[in-house]
């Protein structure tokens, strides 16, 4: 909400793109379904332009590829995030998109998903 505030301060023509976990039972640490959270008094639904939703699946494949094809040990809501950041210049003709790796891995490096198979053709990579 903060860095929103303040990039479109900085420049009204910013586009600020929120990304949430798409269901409520979802696993993507520190991230919130708004639909179904206590939602935090600095928390502003109009602030964003747009919103993202991500599977938890698709954040955790995402952190899985950053990891072994990029050398980034990053957590699974950065997944999240750069899944979501692909999907919009996915729909973009011009412009930039930056997204933030708020996270690493060391927490969750018991988890299961980081010794899956990784599929090249598996549609959750855009």
């Amino acid at each position: 909400m903060g860095t929103t505030r303040r990039l479109k301060e900085l420049n009204p023509a910013i586009q600020c793109i929120s990304m949430g976990p798409d269901h409520p039972l979802h696993g993507l640490e520190g991230m919130k379904h708004m639909p179904t959270a206590l939602v935090p008094g600095i928390y502003d639904p109009k602030l964003a332009d747009e919103h993202v939703e991500v599977a938890t699946e698709d954040a955790q494949t995402t952190a899985l590829r950053l990891a072994r094809e990029e050398g980034l040990l990053v957590g699974v809501s950065s997944g999240g995030n750069l899944h979501a950041a692909l999907k919009v210049a996915a729909g973009l003709s011009e412009g930039v998109v930056v997204t933030i790796f708020c996270d690493s891995a060391s927490k969750y490096l018991s988890e299961s998903f980081w010794t899956e198979k990784l599929d090249p053709q598996a549609e959750n990579w855009p």
